[in-house]
């Protein structure tokens, strides 16, 4: 995938004064060898400074650890380790580095190390959140933070798509192109939340985005791109007429993004696609979107500029190509009986369609086709609408997911993991039947509730986990993360009655 980073990962030992070094160093290189042996090198770089309780080792290891390429820091209790020392690195590299923190710690080995050879750092691990806290500085802890080796290792491989979130977060510039259409109050895009993630924004007028797409008119690569095209579309084109200003606007937005992206490295766009999109530019870009998302650049749809972030995070968490969907319309009784009812344990009220134009990148639909946006096409003549990818999604686990900057000024972020049923939808348009559990009680007290728009991000497979950690690190409060909750278990805000 492009547009994200690749994580590199220093793993740090720790050691208060009073505990043998040589712990903390035979801990951190068996915890180093048991990441190699089971996920291989690369992600890891061990350190081999070990800090004991001194401000200048903390120096000398944030400066290795720069040396070395790290954007992640991985702090690591091989004994109780020292509170001030070692969350000062954490600090320090949150604020020169700007990359995420991890902390953990070792479990004794064996009864024979109980005598003399104790760690602690189950103590230990208690001290430096205390010290985290005081020093404002967020770091990511694992559920249960303390284990052997392998333990360990598996802790330290469930932080890096984590930590590959946050580092992009900061690196990442969301372009936007006109205004949200009107009634869609619900995409509305407060900067300031933005800001406080260190999101960079850069808002344009559809003008400008019209007037760069006609100096790309005979643009000499255009055959390239419509070549390109027509082998990812395969039987499914439908439209070949169209694919020549696809492939001009494609160009476009790359140069654009190229052009534009300035001191960020990482870029996601949200774009303008109707009402008046489609009659200037004679086609709707929805194939555009679905190619450049499936590259690792999210396009949302509608100027979605939220969306898109939602987009890019599950990109950056997934490694793999998301999509945005209108939570759309019910499932009918008589599909759900057909299709659904005794082949899956849902209930009716646990499953609903997720839909939109055609913006899904054509490796997540089955058969997808290019076609023409119907909607749109009740009121428009149907060639100016050409340019949707259609196809049923494909079926697997999913995670449905957003980050939100509510009106409010807060923060506000859902998640809820589930799948696509392998069921035929009989619709148009990227869509699928979805199914999560107990949705009828999470549509109403998280979705409509906390108010949020009717667009979800989409990941394919379940990244609820990751979300959930990244949502917390980058500031977004617990209370303020909705989630899909297990029957019997009541919202706030449920009638008990």
């Amino acid at each position: 995938m492009q547009n994200i980073p690749q994580v590199k990962v220093g793993v740090v030992a720790v050691s208060r004064d009073c505990f043998p070094e040589s712990l903390s160093v035979n801990r951190r290189k068996a915890l180093v060898a048991a990441y190699e042996k089971k996920y291989g090198k690369g992600a890891v770089y061990e350190c081999p400074v070990c800090i004991v309780e001194s401000e200048l080792h903390m120096q000398q290891a944030l400066a290795d650890v720069q040396a070395a390429g790290c954007n992640a820091l991985a702090v690591y209790l091989g004994n109780f380790g020292p509170e001030i020392a070692e969350t000062m690195l954490a600090k320090e590299f949150s604020e020169k580095v700007g990359g995420a923190v991890m902390f953990f710690a070792a479990a004794e080995e064996d009864i024979s190390a109980l005598a003399d050879a104790r760690g602690d750092a189950y103590c230990g691990m208690l001290n430096a959140s205390y010290n985290l806290d005081l020093r404002g500085v967020r770091a990511y802890i694992p559920e249960y933070p303390v284990g052997d080796a392998e333990e360990c290792a598996d802790m330290l491989h469930a932080f890096l798509p984590i930590a590959r979130a946050v580092y992009a977060l900061k690196r990442l510039k969301i372009i936007t192109f006109g205004p949200r259409p009107s009634n869609f109050f619900a995409c509305n895009a407060p900067i300031r939340q933005l800001y406080d993630l260190g999101v960079e924004i850069e808002e344009n007028s559809e003008l400008d985005l019209f007037e760069a797409f006609h100096k790309h008119d005979n643009d000499k690569r255009i055959p390239e791109v419509v070549k390109a095209m027509e082998g990812e579309l395969g039987g499914g084109n439908k439209q070949p007429a169209i694919l020549p200003r696809l492939a001009q606007y494609e160009l476009t937005l790359l140069d654009w993004i190229e052009a534009h992206k300035g001191s960020r490295e990482y870029v996601a766009v949200a774009g303008k696609c109707w009402p008046a999109f489609q009659t200037q530019f004679g086609f709707v870009p929805c194939y555009v979107n679905s190619r450049l998302t499936g590259r690792g650049i999210p396009v949302s749809c509608e100027v979605d500029v939220y969306g898109a972030l939602s987009e890019y995070i599950g990109t950056a968490v997934s490694g793999d190509a998301v999509t945005l969907l209108d939570i759309n319309n019910t499932v009918p009784k008589d599909l759900y009986a057909a299709d659904v009812a005794g082949k899956y344990p849902y209930a009716l009220s646990d499953t609903f369609m997720g839909f939109h134009c055609g913006n899904t990148c054509a490796r997540k639909l089955c058969g997808a086709e290019m076609k023409y946006q119907r909607i749109m096409a009740r009121s428009l003549p149907a060639e100016v609408t050409r340019g949707t990818l259609e196809g049923d999604i494909v079926p697997g686990d999913i995670t449905f997911f957003r980050l939100q900057g509510a009106a409010d000024g807060k923060l506000r972020a859902y998640v809820a993991e589930g799948e696509v049923l392998p069921v035929k939808t009989h619709s148009f348009g990227s869509i699928g039947v979805f199914a999560i559990p107990e949705m009828k009680r999470f549509y109403r007290h998280v979705l409509i509730e906390k108010n949020f728009p009717h667009h979800g991000a989409v990941a394919f497979g379940h990244f609820g986990k990751e979300l959930y950690e990244v949502f917390r690190y980058i500031g977004v409060p617990a209370e303020e993360i909705g989630y899909n909750q297990a029957a019997g278990v009541r919202y706030p805000t449920e009638n008990p009655f």
